[in-house]
């Protein structure tokens, strides 16, 4: 079961989400919280898989809880998911900047949400599709190459180039597998060696350096 903790300081909204995730077979809400500070507390108590916070709130905000549960080092990692109708691209960079693990848009339907909360639950990423064009075009106009940067690409391999061209387009492993022709046990590594040779900690941030280093245009 992914365990779920929402936070959010109108009482409906809890309400409304409590109710979509816990109709999933695989999910269970372990508890809510009003703002940040609650949330923090109850994850030092429960078992918490995933954290679903709002940006904005009453008291401590969502983004400095999130920074204060990425901090808590010595407390078990649990996956941050912000969940919030304020998709500003400085919340956007604030929270990605943080680590925080995924970001939905409460227009989003139900099955986004759901997807969601089941892709960081298992130690993945996950953006809106709005939030997703934001960052890129954030990225883009924001391109810097840094020196390290060619030396950093210089260690990948062409398949490990391969992959980091499919990861930038937002393939999945399968349909990575299926282009390349390889098997998905053999992308999941090369996916893993793109992730260390670039001290990158996901696919989001993958596809915001590759904008940043210009692979999009060169390629």
């Amino acid at each position: 079961m992914i365990r779920v903790l929402i936070v959010d300081d109108h009482g409906l909204v809890r309400a409304g989400l409590h109710m979509i995730l816990e109709a999933q077979p695989d999910i269970e809400v372990v508890g809510t919280a009003a703002d940040g500070a609650e949330a923090v507390k109850a994850v030092g108590v429960k078992e918490v898989d995933v954290v679903l916070l709002d940006i904005r709130m009453a008291g401590v905000g969502g983004l400095e809880a999130a920074r204060e549960l990425a901090a808590a080092s010595s407390r078990r990692e649990v996956r941050v998911l912000i969940v919030t109708t304020f998709d500003l691209d400085e919340y956007i960079d604030e929270a990605l900047a943080i680590g925080v693990d995924g970001f939905v848009v409460k227009a989003s339907p139900p099955e986004e949400l759901v997807a969601a909360v089941r892709a960081v639950a298992a130690g993945g990423a996950f953006l809106s599709p709005s939030v997703a064009r934001r960052v890129m075009r954030a990225f883009t106009r924001r391109r810097v190459r840094l020196a390290r940067e060619p030396a950093e690409l210089a260690s990948l391999t062409g398949r490990e180039r391969d992959v980091l061209r499919c990861l930038v387009r937002g393939l999945s492993n399968r349909e990575i597998a299926g282009e390349l022709h390889i098997g998905e046990t053999t992308v999941r590594t090369h996916v893993g060696h793109v992730l260390a040779k670039l001290h990158l900690r996901d696919r989001i941030h993958v596809v915001a350096r590759a904008h940043e280093m210009g692979l999009v245009d060169a390629d």
